[in-house]
């Protein structure tokens, strides 16, 4: 099977803008009426990994998710996860996979529905602690996102969400060059796992029905 490196950046320096902004840009660029991944990561380049990672976190990371969402987001969060954890410079995809056609109405709707939500987030976002959202960082990142990627296999109603909020939030940090969201992402994820493995470790199988009953009582 044939793998292809995935670069390029055309929608300008994300430094310099938003999120919310970038994404109208990007929405702007999709003007066929279908799309691939190929095509999504050129308009991100460097970041285009991050941007694919909010993408597919995201809805999965909001309240009440779809139900069977994980089983369709996990694989992907842990091939992306992985290859960060690898220290890949750039996403690596296999060509059936790259070049996979989707509806470009379908992203821009995501798109649509991330924007908002990332216009509320974004401003408590800002160039900070850049040094955690570097490259040598991004390994220990997506070591930390693989871990929640992994709970997100669980097939526990709602326990997607936090991990992917997480991830999303972390994601969202690199995009921004805000190590201090990265944190954030990164504690959020970590406490939701490390309360799976404790309450396993101490309850054994009766674990899952104690934790649908935590969620079913907090929600």
């Amino acid at each position: 099977m044939a793998f292809y490196a995935l670069n390029n950046f055309n929608i300008g320096d994300m430094t310099e803008k938003t999120l919310s902004a970038t994404l109208k840009d990007a929405k702007s660029e999709l003007v066929t009426e279908t799309t691939n991944f190929q095509e999504i990561l050129k308009l991100f380049g460097d970041r285009g990994t991050a941007f694919l990672l909010f993408l597919i976190a995201l809805p999965a990371a909001l309240p009440v998710p779809a139900i069977g969402i994980c089983v369709i987001i996990a694989p992907p969060l842990l091939f992306l996860t992985f290859q960060q954890m690898l220290g890949k410079k750039v996403i690596w995809l296999p060509n059936k996979v790259k070049l996979k056609e989707f509806s470009t109405t379908s992203l821009t709707s995501v798109i649509d529905k991330a924007i908002p939500i990332t216009e509320k987030i974004e401003v408590l976002m800002k160039p900070r602690l850049g040094f955690l959202t570097t490259y040598q960082s991004t390994i220990i990142i997506g070591f930390l996102g693989f871990i929640m990627s992994l709970s997100v296999l669980l097939p526990i109603p709602l326990t997607n969400t936090v991990p992917s909020m997480g991830i999303a939030i972390m994601a969202m940090g690199v995009l921004m060059r805000d190590g201090l969201a990265v944190i954030a992402g990164a504690i959020i994820g970590l406490t939701w796992v490390l309360l799976l493995v404790i309450t396993t470790i101490y309850f054994g199988t009766e674990s899952v029905d104690i934790i649908k009953n935590f969620i079913k009582n907090f929600v």
